[in-house]
């Protein structure tokens, strides 16, 4: 990636960049630890197959869901659909209760976190820093919203190159709604003056 950034040198001076599956992936037992989680903390009795079945399905539904409408259904909203088909009465589960579980994952995703692509990745945002470069995050969410990435991107001391950072479940607009776009356009626009690249 640096080397491609140093040899288009002249023809940016702003970067967008996405995040999952472009910067960062999941570590391979943070999902699976993420299911035991759900399974203990919402008492369910489904086994955990079925359970991870079902969390997958909705994962990719809303996934989908978002892309295709442009919006974005919030994490809360994700595990009412996932216990809606898993826990006898989900009615009773609380708005407090998801937040004490978000924060129970959150804890999980710490322990098991994201894993960086590329190890020259903070290389490559120190040279595009060191050469009066901006950049910027955007990313769609769903289970882990964009407090918990800032967090994460802190963690490694990564979050002070962002200008900033543009996430789903914060302006309630999901990639690739035109809407999202332009919000990063505008952004940079306050800092550049600079047209998109075609």
């Amino acid at each position: 990636m640096l080397q491609y950034l140093q040899q288009q040198k002249a023809k940016y001076e702003h970067v967008s960049f996405d995040l999952w599956l472009t910067l960062i992936r999941s570590d391979p037992q943070f999902k699976a630890k993420r299911v035991q989680a759900f399974q203990h903390f919402f008492e369910i009795e489904e086994d955990f197959a079925q359970i991870k079945s079902t969390v997958r399905k909705w994962d990719v539904t809303v996934n989908k869901l978002n892309e295709v409408v442009g919006k974005n259904i919030d994490t809360f909203e994700i595990y009412y659909l996932i216990l809606n088909d898993l826990h006898p009465n989900p009615s009773k589960v609380s708005f407090a209760h998801f937040q004490e579980f978000y924060a129970l994952t959150e804890r999980v995703l710490f322990d098991f976190p994201p894993i960086l692509i590329g190890n020259d990745l903070p290389s490559v945002f120190e040279w595009l820093h060191e050469n009066n470069k901006t950049i910027s995050l955007l990313s769609n969410t769903g289970f882990i919203k964009g407090t918990t990435i800032r967090k994460f991107l802190d963690k490694l001391s990564l979050l002070s190159f962002f200008s900033f950072e543009i996430f789903s479940d914060e302006v309630l607009l999901s990639k690739p709604n035109p809407l999202v776009f332009d919000l990063v356009y505008q952004q940079v626009r306050q800092r550049k003056d600079i047209s998109p690249s075609k």
